[in-house]
C-alpha cells in the first residue's frame, strides 16, 4: 500500500504538507502507521498547479526521504492545489512511469490500493482504454489504467461518477480473472480547480483517508494519515463516500459504485 497527501486552498509551499509536519508524507514514507507495509520506498511524485492549466509533475524512483531535489522543490514551490504520493509497489516494477501522480491534460490522479490479481488480466484491462487515450499509458500499473478508464468515462462531466464507473470495470475484471480482494481504492484527483477524493473497497478493508480544514493555512488537506499525531480536527471519510473540495467549500456525497 502507498501513502499520499493532497492540498487545496490558499497557496502554500509544498513542504507544508510534504516534509514539515511531524507525520509528514516523507515521515510516512519511512514509517506509515495505518497500512500493512510501514515503508513506502518505491518512488514518489508530486503534481502541482499554478499559472498554467496543466499540472507540473516531478516523479522519481528514489525513496522520498533520500532525494535532495524533492526537498529543494518542496522548499521553493508554492501552490494552491497539489497532489503528492509515496509508493509501495503491489507488483509492478519500480520505474518513473509507474510512480504517481499520473497526469493527462489538466487532470492529475493518484491512488492507494489494489486491483486483485491485476497481472492475470492486464492485457484485457489495457484493451478497455479508449484508443484516443492510450498514448498516455506509459507504465504498467493498475492505477494508471484506472485513471485512463475514468478519463474515458467522462471526467469533464461528473468526475466522481466517471471514476466510479472505471472502478466497476476493473472490479468486474478482477472478479472474472483475478483474485480477492478484488478492489481497494483511496484516490485523489484534480482538474486544477477542484480536488476530489474517494474511498471504496469490495471487502470490509478500505484504505485509510482523512481530511481537515486548517485555519493557519486557509486550506484543506486530504491525506492517507493525519499529518500530526494527536491533532484535533481530522475527519475520516467513510468507505463508499466521495469528497469534493472546490471554491464553495467541501461537499461529501456517495461514491456511486455499481459493479457490472
Amino acid at each position: 500500500m502507498c501513502r499520499w497527501a493532497a492540498y487545496r486552498g490558499e497557496p502554500v509551499f509544498l513542504e507544508e504538507i510534504i516534509s514539515r509536519p511531524g507525520h509528514s508524507l516523507i515521515a510516512q514514507s519511512r514509517e506509515a502507521e495505518e497500512c500493512k507495509i510501514t515503508t513506502n520506498g518505491d518512488g514518489f511524485g508530486v503534481a502541482w498547479y499554478d499559472q498554467r492549466p496543466e499540472p507540473g509533475l516531478y516523479r522519481d524512483v528514489y525513496p522520498a526521504w533520500s532525494d535532495p531535489n524533492l526537498d529543494a522543490i518542496a522548499h521553493q514551490v508554492k501552490s494552491p492545489l497539489f497532489l503528492a504520493h509515496v509508493r509501495a509497489s503491489t507488483g509492478s516494477a519500480t520505474s518513473r512511469n509507474n510512480c504517481h501522480p499520473f497526469a493527462a491534460g489538466r487532470w492529475s490522479f493518484m491512488h492507494n490500493g489494489q486491483v486483485g490479481g491485476f497481472e492475470a488480466f492486464r492485457k484485457q484491462a489495457d484493451m478497455c482504454i479508449p484508443d484516443g487515450l492510450y498514448r498516455h499509458r506509459k507504465g504498467a500499473t493498475d492505477s494508471e489504467v484506472l485513471f485512463l478508464l475514468a478519463l474515458g468515462e467522462g471526467m469533464e462531466g461528473d468526475p466522481v461518477s466517471a471514476v466510479a464507473r472505471a472502478v466497476a470495470q476493473l472490479e468486474d475484471l478482477a472478479r472474472q480473472h483475478g483474485a480477492a480482494p478484488f478492489m481497494r481504492v483511496s484516490a485523489a484527483f484534480s482538474d486544477g480547480e477542484r480536488l476530489f477524493a474517494v474511498r471504496y473497497s469490495s471487502d470490509h478493508i478500505a484504505p485509510s483517508l482523512y481530511y481537515r480544514w486548517s485555519e493557519s493555512r486557509q486550506g484543506w488537506a486530504v491525506v492517507s494519515e493525519p499529518l500530526e499525531q494527536a491533532q484535533d480536527g481530522w475527519s475520516e471519510l467513510p468507505p463508499g463516500q466521495a469528497l469534493e473540495l472546490g471554491p464553495d467549500g467541501a461537499r461529501q456525497r456517495d461514491f456511486p459504485h455499481k459493479s457490472r
